[in-house]
């Protein structure tokens, strides 16, 4: 049993390590600076201060809290020289980075159901989702997100045997981890599975079907116009629905031959890295409020 481990990294080649470094740490400044931007537009913005923008603050503490908890192991190594990480700081990774995935997933459907009411029942709009009823349901995707994540540390930290200190990956993952150790791992395989299975169907079912119903009330408007509203109130939303489940199911749900840790190491960078810089581009980029919000920011502070 170690008493550290060695992150390998994205890459071991010498002459890969500064444009790693370099590319890593634009991506994490431009995730921080977008999602912090959307965090203080929220804070300081009354017209933001919405159900919907409410989520999204949430969304960007996620994306920045995974962010921080996977990429700064790749800045500090190349800075520090030191790749190892100690066992029980590799436990409390994958526990935390685990914990704000399923936190994503469930806050994404979160906004689902907003985005229903808002299109569905646009009267009873600020009725319905009350700032406590949007307390409540943050809170139990929070908590829902760290129990969920819970068994999977019990078991892993449970291993009393590796077959190397040598971790290839750039962050303590699950499935790095379960593959390193030479214990009986059928239970933890097992549980991933059943966990992957409720996560794969239970959220993304709670996320599309009302999309069902988006879709069909979007169609009974009459006007061109209004159903081109309608559609925009959602459009941002699905866009970071689709490109994060698309990311998950082509890092965790693939064919045999093509499991192997590079490809695993490459989509996970882009699940940890591209996904949380693109989702407040996304956001701003379609959103009239969020530039509103922006400009109204910039001669604040002039």
């Amino acid at each position: 049993m170690p008493t550290y481990f060695i992150i390998k990294g994205i890459s071991e080649a010498p002459n890969l390590q500064v444009p790693i470094f370099l590319l890593v740490l634009l991506i994490y400044l431009v995730t921080l600076a977008g999602n912090g931007t959307i965090i203080v537009l929220f804070c300081v913005d009354p017209q933001l201060q919405t159900p919907m923008y409410f989520f999204l603050c949430n969304l960007s503490i996620l994306d920045i809290s995974s962010s921080t908890v996977t990429l700064h192991k790749i800045l500090v190594s190349f800075l520090s020289g030191d790749h190892t990480i100690s066992v029980k700081a590799c436990m409390a990774q994958m526990f935390t980075f685990t914990s704000l995935v399923c936190n994503e997933l469930l806050i994404l459907t979160a906004m689902s159901y907003d985005r229903y009411v808002a299109v569905c029942n646009p009267l009873r709009y600020m009725t319905v989702m009350s700032r406590s009823v949007c307390g409540i349901l943050s809170g139990i995707c929070w908590m829902l997100g760290f129990l969920e994540s819970l068994p999977h540390l019990i078991l892993i930290s449970r291993f009393t045997c590796y077959k190397s200190k040598e971790i290839n990956h750039f962050f303590c993952d699950i499935v790095p981890l379960i593959k390193l150790s030479c214990n009986d791992t059928s239970v933890s395989d097992y549980l991933i599975f059943i966990c992957g299975l409720f996560l794969a169907t239970f959220p993304f079912l709670l996320t599309f079907i009302p999309y069902v119903f988006i879709i069909h009330t979007i169609q009974n408007i009459r006007s061109q116009n209004g159903k081109h509203k309608a559609f925009y109130t959602c459009s941002s939303h699905l866009t970071v629905v689709i490109l994060l489940y698309v990311t998950l199911v082509c890092q965790y749900v693939r064919p045999v031959s093509m499991d192997t840790m590079e490809s695993n190491k490459m989509f996970s960078l882009f699940n940890t890295a591209a996904v949380p810089m693109l989702n407040p581009l996304i956001y701003s980029l379609k959103n009239k409020d969020v530039k509103a919000a922006l400009k109204r920011w910039f001669q604040m502070t002039k």
